[in-house]
């Protein structure tokens, strides 16, 4: 596997050098740009269609810098500064583990105050250019795509905080022995949850600016399948302990061993025992193969991205587009979750995962929806009929 990528870079082509970013990290903030890109897409192709439109905000020109202002940069110069040079001080022990070293109270202290001051000064000194001897408001226009700025930041913070949340509900027994290590584990974390977190939270900022709720799921649902997608590409490569259970069966033979049974050698995560003649981080691989999971997710939601964006112009119908996303990633998780490793609910006999009982209830959730597009339909067909 390739935890950092300076692995992966040394598999590909032969370079070897210390490159400690993180392959899974990586491939989560290339989902958010390309989330990014099909969000924009959606929001230009809806506001031509005349489903949703812009808004109108008035803006104050030529002010000065507000203390407000100052505060939130000088706060963001401080956490950059503090962490991006305690590493660069600390490499050898940020290199170790950069996750780890990211989230800790570990920095550079007066770096980070430096880093804040000239970040005070230069919102500062940015107003003062322009700042006229009476400031007056101004009138913009507002489209929706470009709001993408704030969605993205306002997801990716509440979906982090969303995934904590619920992984820390899924391993309620580690959270009850010891509380801190469970919240501040750098490896435990819940798609489901950060979903959930970041779609309410997208939402509500979309709604807040005159959009329709049914609108914004549709605008969305292409959006989330690629970067699910993209995600477990990520979790594929790194081996970050996403996968499924011992798989035991014999190998089809038009398949590679790798897709279909893999102890994950070098997974990030140092799962499993020692791997003879390996020195180091990552030298650990699983004693049995197992189903590779984040593989067969990665390939299935891609494919059903393509699918999705192939027909966006053939679903009209408002809502058709989530409920179609509610069932194929639902259905998905729903299915993938019997070969895979997770903590598992025993209630009135039955037995399930959280991921598991969350994409039942999506596939549920797009069947009724679409029950309910059909029903809608046939009213309106026999209300013609009778009118006519």
């Amino acid at each position: 596997m390739f935890p950092t990528i300076g692995h992966l870079l040394y598999y590909l082509f032969g370079i070897s050098f210390t490159f400690p970013i993180q392959t899974l990290g990586l491939l989560v903030a290339l989902s958010f740009f390309f989330a990014y890109l099909v969000f924009t897409a959606e929001f230009k192709r809806y506001e031509a269609l005349g489903k949703i439109q812009g808004f109108t905000r008035e803006v104050l020109v030529g002010g000065k810098a507000t203390g407000a202002e100052i505060a939130v940069n000088s706060i963001l110069g401080l956490l950059l500064g503090f962490k991006a040079f305690g590493a660069m001080f600390n490499y050898t022990e940020f290199f170790a583990n950069p996750q780890a070293y990211l989230l800790s109270m570990k920095g550079n202290l007066v770096m980070g105050i430096l880093t804040a001051a000239v970040f005070g000064f230069w919102v500062y000194a940015d107003k003062k250019e322009h700042e006229l001897e009476i400031p007056k408001l101004e009138v913009q226009t507002v489209h929706p795509y470009q709001l993408m700025g704030l969605i993205v930041f306002s997801v990716g913070f509440f979906g982090f905080i969303g995934a904590k949340l619920f992984d820390t509900v899924e391993h309620w027994n580690n959270f009850r022995y010891d509380p801190l290590g469970t919240l501040f584990n750098v490896r435990g974390f819940s798609y489901y949850g950060g979903l959930i977190f970041g779609a309410l939270t997208y939402l509500y900022i979309g709604h807040r600016r005159g959009m329709k709720l049914v609108h914004l799921a549709d605008i969305g649902s292409p959006g989330m399948m690629l970067a699910y997608g993209i995600g477990r590409i990520g979790c594929q490569l790194a081996g970050d302990g996403d996968w499924g259970i011992v798989n035991e069966h014999a190998k089809p033979g038009f398949l590679p061993q790798w897709m279909w049974s893999f102890k994950y050698p070098h997974n990030a995560i140092n799962a499993g025992l020692p791997i003879p003649d390996c020195d180091g981080n990552y030298c650990n691989q699983l004693l049995y193969g197992v189903y590779p999971t984040p593989f067969y997710e990665a390939t299935i939601c891609i494919l059903f991205f393509m699918l999705m964006w192939a027909f966006r112009d053939k679903i009209k119908i408002p809502g058709a587009m989530f409920f179609l996303y509610l069932i194929l990633n639902g259905g998905e998780r729903f299915l993938i979750e019997q070969i895979r490793v997770n903590p598992k609910y025993h209630i009135l006999g039955l037995m399930f995962t959280q991921a598991g009982f969350i994409g039942f209830l999506m596939v549920m959730g797009g069947l009724v929806g679409f029950a309910f597009i059909i029903r809608h339909r046939k009213n309106n067909l026999h209300g013609q009929h009778a009118t006519a």
